[in-house]
């Protein structure tokens, strides 16, 4: 499967008991690891026994990133750029509060942009799937994504798409396979809603989830899933709609489940799933990464009781 994600970069993990804005904090442990969400992608994918391909971009000055990647075992094609690697800075406090401070990526002047297209041409063909995933970085042209779509179906290769509201918005004229925003950033590209904190409980969270995916069906993504953390997830498809609710299970790291959930549903469609069983599938991977110190990765043994606890698919 091949992984497209430009915006990769090194997550800087710290763990303490409590931050305090504005004062000094120690941490009592630190590690850094490969980062950017088709990093995570591709953790879940080895982790199920499906062997992905990554293409993103890599600072040709810090080797850190590659070295992390090959030492993790994920096959990567380097976009190189110069300058200094892209870090996030990720804060996890032991009430479970996760803060997170993305790095800005390398400026279109470091690095050759059309190569992002010219390299996945390369490569897309025979994959199951290409999974988009992730922010682009800065001057890369919104539609990005949806022109890698474009590639992917010129080959007969099926694309999934996971993106911040104003690149999915660009990328569904191009008839993207799967599309999976949570709720907040599928009203925000629907609604125009620059805060993506919206609520996300009450009863009419199943109704707000549908509503969206419809709409997100109805401008062009095959499958259009909406998410809603612990609570469930919608999906709508040209034949039906169906609320999932989730499945409950102890959190240890949430950073990374939507990522987890794209791989396994990918997986699950390259494996000849049918609609809802793929995004069940996808469902309780995601459970399983939560349990997980570290985003994207999993035991693959906590998958099928994750499965044997989703509710019943709810026809809508």
């Amino acid at each position: 499967m091949l992984v497209v994600t430009p915006n990769t970069c090194i997550d800087v993990t710290s763990w303490l008991a409590t931050l305090t804005p504005g004062t000094v904090s120690r941490s009592r442990r630190t590690t850094q690891t490969a980062g950017g969400k088709g990093v995570n992608v591709c953790r879940t994918l080895r982790a199920l026994a499906t062997d992905p391909t990554l293409v993103g971009l890599s600072s040709q000055d810090d080797p850190r990133l590659e070295h992390l990647l090959a030492a993790e075992g994920t096959r990567f094609v380097p976009l190189p750029h110069r300058g200094p690697a892209r870090l996030a800075l990720v804060v996890l406090e032991d009430d479970g509060r996760v803060s997170v401070v993305n790095g800005r990526g390398p400026e279109p002047e470091d690095w050759d942009p059309a190569a992002l297209l010219t390299t996945v041409a390369a490569h897309a063909d025979d994959m199951p799937a290409v999974v988009c995933s992730g922010s682009l970085p800065p001057g890369l042209p919104e539609d990005t994504y949806g022109r890698v779509v474009a590639l992917a179906h010129e080959r007969g290769v099926p694309c999934l798409v996971d993106a911040a509201p104003a690149v999915l918005g660009a990328t569904l004229a191009f008839g993207p396979d799967l599309v999976s925003p949570n709720i907040g950033e599928a009203e925000a590209l629907l609604h125009g809603r620059v805060d993506e904190h919206v609520e996300e409980s009450g009863d009419d969270l199943p109704e707000r989830c549908l509503e969206a995916a419809r709409a997100l069906h109805a401008r062009g993504a095959r499958r259009a899933v909406v998410t809603a953390g612990s609570h469930g997830a919608a999906l709508v498809v040209a034949d039906g709609a169906w609320w999932l609710g989730a499945a409950s299970v102890p959190v240890l790291n949430p950073i990374g489940a939507g990522d987890s959930f794209v791989a396994g549903t990918a997986a699950a469609l390259a494996g000849g799933a049918g609609d809802v069983d793929a995004v069940r599938h996808g469902m309780a991977v995601a459970a399983a990464a939560v349990q997980h110190e570290t985003g994207g990765m999993l035991d693959p043994a906590l998958v099928a009781p994750a499965l044997a606890a989703l509710a019943e698919p709810v026809p809508a």
